[in-house]
């Protein structure tokens, strides 16, 4: 019975030194090579400085850039809150909410449908990318508030639409960060 007890322990160090230790190790290193700039968080600099990451969203509220989905990680795009609201369909909060946002920006383009991702928050509430849609949706807004043609903006949101991974895999999507660094160069 002894020597089950050693052998139990060893496999238990052996395991935990290989599976914990060695393997994280040889595969960072390995995307560390092969994908250095995914694995280093995907950031995006402008002027050598780090301003944000594909990955991640982060608060835009100007009328002269496009907003990303809402967030309900902490108190807003806190990427050490990550999470959604866990409120059920059938949550009073949540539906006054979401009719509030819709009621706004019904407003904003009156006759035109809003987009769902405009008014519900992603499961991780970071979501950098919006619907083609959401991001046309706001193009009026955004060409009143930099005097720029909306069909300009129009066309760099189509620039910026990243179809489905194997044509396939997810939605179209647009990366709300880069979309807005590609407007402010639009306006230079």
């Amino acid at each position: 019975m002894h020597s089950v007890w050693k052998t139990s322990i060893r496999y238990t160090l052996v395991t935990a030194v290989l599976l914990g230790l060695g393997y994280p190790l040889v595969v960072t290193g390995i995307a560390g090579v092969l994908l250095p700039h995914k694995a280093g968080g995907s950031l995006i600099l402008k002027d050598g400085q780090v301003i944000g990451s594909e990955l991640l969203a982060q608060s835009f509220t100007s009328d002269r850039y496009f907003h990303p989905r809402p967030s309900a990680a902490g108190s807003g795009y806190d990427a050490s809150a990550s999470g959604g609201s866990n409120l059920a369909q059938s949550s009073k909060t949540l539906v006054d909410r979401i009719q509030g946002s819709i009621d706004k920006l019904s407003a904003e383009n009156p006759g035109l449908p809003v987009p769902i991702d405009m008014v519900t928050t992603s499961a991780s509430g970071l979501d950098p990318d919006v619907t083609p849609d959401n991001a046309i949706f706001q193009a009026r807004r955004i060409s009143k508030a930099r005097g720029i043609d909306e069909d300009r903006i129009r066309k760099l949101v189509q620039q910026h639409v990243i179809s489905r991974q194997l044509g396939v895999l997810g939605e179209a999507r647009v990366n709300v960060l880069e979309l807005n660094l590609d407007l402010d160069k639009m306006t230079k």
